[in-house]
């Protein structure tokens, strides 16, 4: 009765914003200007963003695709047995124990539905929410999420730790696209090498920062007397780009802010001496500064891409980084007071398919998969939507990744209905969803 409510009030919501627009165009023939209406809009946006909790959110980005029925969605056909977990009635594979320990930070969506059989086309949906289109690039969400919330305390406004050595295509789909250069995410180092460091951040020893801004100053006059002579829009990013830099390069709070050494060793065991509990703990320390979106990409080339020996590989490799990592991430944020303003994700592109094949190994399964979520002012310790018996089909609840989008832009303060307007003329959606319809925010995480 109360999911209901919920959405007779969204309804609500609705038909009163169109009646404002209604008004608003009403106005017009009163004298309203377009500038007033887009102040209009402007102050709108900037309430809902003022009444959101999430300032920020975590993807922790399972490349290749977990097992659903071995991770979050506990099924007979699973070599693993469910666990219980520290909310009553919900159960987890034995796989994730320090994650079961947990659960009362944790929402599951068990119906999660996409397109994609194979990894690339998988990966773009999942990472923008539209079909992928040889004719069109899409912006990613952590690009949407920084254009519309914009940069804080000079932090690059979306990262990605670490970047891909290979498989750089799917770069390409954590991308802004034509939103422009300053929504790409910045590609970190991996973060667990012995080697880690962002040589971009450092100025050359001797160089004080009062030298460099005179220095800066003399290149305004010279770039100045060029640019009067030959002005064009390829400058204008160039000078987004420039200063962006500088205020990076010149801000101590973000040179600090992706300095490890600074965090004790008893830290960096609890996250986890590898790639994934090391882009977790950087990914606590850029949310922290100020960063809005990071995706923690510590699996890489296909890592979860199970077709042989998938109990061995998820047993051995995969799941006990991501329980400890995990464990740690949300014990770190809600000790540091983080939590109820960073949404943390836990998903990959597809799940697997129910059948073992001759391999031993799962195949890829976009029918039905799940995922875990929470932070971020959310309903937690819940599980939304339901599969079959054997985690191959929905049964409650269909869910698309256009509806995870419309949930994590309410909880930052993101109009979930806004539509781009790509430079061939065609609106696109920010929360797509099925059959190119909007995503609406999964209501069972929020309110009362």
């Amino acid at each position: 009765m109360a999911y209901r409510k919920l959405g007779c009030l969204h309804e609500s919501a609705t038909q009163s914003a169109r009646r404002d627009f209604l008004r608003v165009g009403s106005l017009g023939f009163l004298g309203m200007t377009l500038s007033q209406s887009l102040r209009l809009q402007a102050a709108s946006a900037s309430t809902l963003q003022q009444s959101a909790k999430a300032k920020s959110c975590i993807l922790v980005w399972l490349e290749g695709g977990p097992a659903q029925m071995d991770t979050w969605d506990p099924k007979p056909n699973s070599s693993f047995r469910p666990i219980s977990t520290n909310v009553s009635g919900i159960q987890v594979s034995e796989l994730l124990p320090e994650s079961a320990k947990r659960m009362d930070k944790l929402a599951l969506i068990r119906s999660m539905s996409s397109f994609g059989d194979d990894h690339p086309q998988a990966v773009h949906y999942a990472a923008c929410g539209h079909l992928h289109n040889p004719a069109m690039a899409f912006p990613s969400l952590g690009s949407i999420v920084g254009k519309e919330l914009g940069p804080r305390n000079a932090m690059p406004p979306y990262a990605i730790v670490p970047r891909w050595e290979k498989g750089r295509q799917y770069e390409d789909y954590f991308r802004s696209a034509f939103l422009g250069p300053d929504y790409d995410p910045m590609l970190v180092p991996d973060p667990s090498k012995d080697n880690f460091a962002v040589t971009d951040l450092s100025l050359p020893k001797g160089l004080a920062p009062a030298a460099v801004e005179n220095r800066r100053s003399f290149l305004d006059i010279v770039d100045n007397n060029y640019r009067s002579k030959v002005a064009s829009a390829e400058h204008a990013k160039m000078d987004a780009f420039q200063a962006k830099a500088w205020e990076m390069l010149l801000a101590p709070g973000v040179q600090k802010a992706f300095d490890l050494s600074s965090e004790s060793d008893k830290t960096k065991d609890a996250y986890g001496r590898n790639s994934v509990g090391q882009s977790l703990l950087l990914a606590r320390r850029l949310v922290e500064a100020g960063t809005r979106f990071v995706t923690a990409a510590g699996y890489h080339a296909n890592s979860w891409d199970t077709h042989s020996d998938n109990d061995k590989g998820h047993r051995d490799r995969l799941t006990p980084p991501l329980d400890q990592g995990l464990a740690a991430l949300l014990d770190d944020l809600s000790a540091s007071g983080l939590y109820d303003e960073t949404i943390v994700i836990v998903m990959g592109e597809f799940g697997r398919t129910p059948d073992i094949n001759p391999g031993l190994g799962r195949d890829h399964w976009p029918q039905c998969w799940s995922l875990a979520l929470g932070g971020g002012g959310l309903n937690t310790g819940m599980v939304v939507g339901e599969s079959d018996e054997r985690a191959a089909n929905v049964v409650d609840r269909k869910t698309s990744i256009g509806d995870l989008f419309a949930t994590v832009y309410k909880a930052m303060g993101i109009d979930w209905t806004k539509e781009y307007m790509t430079p061939v003329g065609r609106p696109i959606k920010i929360a797509n969803s099925f059959q190119d319809s909007t995503g609406e925010p999964v209501r069972e995480l929020f309110g009362a």
